[in-house]
């Protein structure tokens, strides 16, 4: 069986023509799982798939991750026999501010009669949840306030950070069976994002040279991160995985 990551946006929010931070698991050459929900992620998953994401994982609910949803919305809504049946994987403590940003609008149609919760199977999840009979697991990251965002990981074969800070104790027991690990990374860092200096500072060669980087701010700042020798990833680019640890195998 064959697994991939597709890059759908590696931009941050200001870099528009990079596409919003959003990415697809692959298997077998299909969307499996789609991470986040931005705008422009959403019409490059389109673009690329021909089809809407089948199944997604929210990591936390800053617009150029989540701003995608009405469109989403409309997209299974209308559809009977896809209504309802898409998976919204959300780690719970995400859910009523994901609600909050997103869901609560009073007629979300101008006639009435819908939630906007009933376009999908919303499934808030906590370590660990499984999709299509694989189990991932979930883990905090540090990103503006404490349990608002989360990253992912797919045992054994990726490690997706989410919008962070530098996580050496999160990685150290997430990312220790050689998985590719995307991360946050920009050319300069900030409070709430990692800059390629608090990388290169905070974890070790080993673990950098696994590293996919994106959230950068523009072209030049890619090839900056790219002439200190680092792996950066490129909109639509696809990276090949190993195939995920059988759940009996975790924590062996």
């Amino acid at each position: 069986m064959d697994w991939a990551l597709r890059f759908l946006g590696v931009g941050n929010a200001s870099a528009v023509a990079l596409g919003s931070p959003m990415a697809t698991i692959e298997r077998d050459g299909a969307p499996w799982l789609t991470i986040d929900c931005g705008n422009e992620g959403l019409t490059a998953h389109l673009d690329r798939y021909g089809e809407a994401p089948r199944a997604l994982f929210v990591t936390h609910v800053h617009l150029d991750h989540v701003g995608g949803f009405e469109r989403l919305f409309v997209d299974r809504y209308f559809d009977p026999a896809r209504r309802g049946a898409m998976p919204l994987y959300v780690p719970a403590p995400v859910v009523p501010l994901l609600h909050r940003r997103v869901g609560d609008y009073p007629n979300v149609l101008a006639e009435g009669g819908a939630n906007f919760w009933d376009a999908f199977r919303l499934i808030p999840v906590g370590d660990a949840f499984w999709h299509d009979g694989v189990r991932l697991e979930v883990f905090p990251v540090r990103h503006h306030w404490p349990e608002t965002a989360y990253g992912l990981r797919l045992p054994g074969s990726l490690v997706w950070s989410g919008d962070t800070r530098p996580i050496p104790e999160m990685l150290a027991r997430y990312a220790d069976r050689d998985e590719l690990i995307a991360h946050d990374c920009g050319l300069h860092g900030n409070p709430s994002h990692s800059g390629i200096d608090d990388l290169e500072r905070e974890y070790p060669p080993a673990l950098l040279a696994r590293c996919a980087l994106y959230h950068y701010a523009s072209d030049a700042d890619g090839e900056a991160l790219r002439a200190r020798g680092h792996r950066v990833a490129r909109p639509g680019e696809r990276f090949a995985l190993r195939a995920p640890v059988p759940v009996q195998d975790v924590g062996a």
